[in-house]
């Protein structure tokens, strides 16, 4: 006879559980068999390598507008600050007076001394002598050159020619006496564009000496070196320093002396 086979026991709940219990089902999905990736944020060294990337980038643009800055009051200076001056100078080699004297009884003086010499006028005088002027801002408006500041904003440059009282040594050393001369009048500088034009024409940067001087310094008798009145930091109209970037930036006039 044979013996019927062993069943399991049913009184312990755990054993009918484990005895009973599928086998798992294994999915064939290839998304599921891939490893679960981390979902956190960036780390602290990935954060500071893009905000040094971020910071070169910045960086580079302000350089660059700088350059690109420096390179129109280069050519400012070189083109048409120095172009009026030959303009100037060609008058005066044609006609044997400067612009606005007296053909008649010339006193050597532009504008016989009287006022200042711009606009219209000026360039008619270039105009009728046949004398060739430096492009400016537009055709008809060669006295006048547009330009920016170190925030963007622009500044509008203007040529005139004058007759002023100009300091020079006297016969005693360190003394200053005051004569007549001839200067072109540049109105509407910016202290950037103040500080090439001076550097450029005279190597020194000072208000007070040399071939370009700020116009209230021009005729000092004293001997005390001076610096330009304003700076980068002023706003248009203002003589107090300011940090906003959206201000324009403050404006001088001087004077660069002509040859004769």
């Amino acid at each position: 006879m044979h013996s019927l086979p062993m069943l399991p026991d049913f009184t312990d709940y755990g054993k009918i559980m484990r005895y009973y219990t599928p086998p798992p089902i294994y999915s064939t999905s290839r998304s599921s068999c891939l490893p679960r990736r981390n979902q956190g944020g960036f780390s602290l060294i990935e954060l500071t390598i893009v905000l040094v990337i971020i910071g070169l980038i910045i960086g580079a643009a302000t350089i660059g507008k700088d350059v690109y800055r420096n390179a129109i009051y280069q050519r400012i200076a070189s083109d048409y600050v120095q172009g009026w001056a030959i303009a100037y100078d060609r008058y005066y080699d044609g006609t044997g007076h400067p612009p606005g004297d007296n053909p008649a009884a010339p006193t050597g003086r532009v504008n016989a001394g009287v006022t200042e010499l711009c606009g219209l006028a000026l360039r008619g005088y270039m105009q009728a002598a046949g004398i060739e002027m430096p492009s400016g801002r537009t055709e008809g408006s060669d006295d006048r050159y547009v330009y920016q500041d170190s925030n963007g904003l622009p500044h509008e440059l203007q040529i005139c020619f004058q007759n002023v009282n100009w300091s020079e040594p006297g016969a005693v050393p360190g003394t200053y006496v005051i004569r007549p001369r001839n200067v072109m009048v540049l109105k509407s500088l910016t202290p950037a564009l103040a500080n090439l034009l001076d550097n450029s024409f005279d190597s020194l940067v000072d208000a007070r000496f040399g071939k370009l001087r700020e116009q209230s310094q021009a005729g000092l008798t004293t001997s005390a070196s001076q610096a330009w009145s304003v700076d980068e930091r002023m706003a248009y109209g203002s003589s107090t320093a300011t940090s906003r970037d959206e201000s324009q930036v403050a404006e001088v006039q001087a004077y660069l002396k002509m040859t004769r």
